[in-house]
């Protein structure tokens, strides 16, 4: 299994940027030209928000597939987009390299 650093090491090189580590203050994982990644390595993720993105994908055509996560009571400017980052790379492809899993 990867070790959380492995995968910020492979996460920076996708996205064309640079990791930064642990250096002692509250900084981002990763950060490219435009981007700054908070990465989370997680044995599992949650079965349902996979489904999310399955059907996100499914119905898509050619269009981004995102899922929007909603916490009840909560402003929609705190919702957070779920997006696979294949479709990133996809869309966006100036942040990666063509580095793949």
């Amino acid at each position: 299994m990867a070790t959380w650093k492995q995968v910020e090491r492979a996460i920076a090189k996708r996205l064309n940027g640079k990791r930064i580590g642990a250096i002692g203050k509250a900084t981002a994982d990763v950060v490219s030209d435009w981007l700054s990644v908070e990465v989370k390595h997680r044995k599992q993720l949650p079965e349902w928000l996979k489904t999310a993105l399955d059907q996100a994908r499914n119905g898509a055509g050619e269009r981004m597939p995102i899922v929007v996560l909603h916490e009840c009571g909560q402003r929609h400017s705190e919702d957070l987009v779920l997006i696979r980052l294949a479709d990133f790379e996809l869309w966006f492809s100036e942040v990666t390299d063509g580095h793949s899993d």
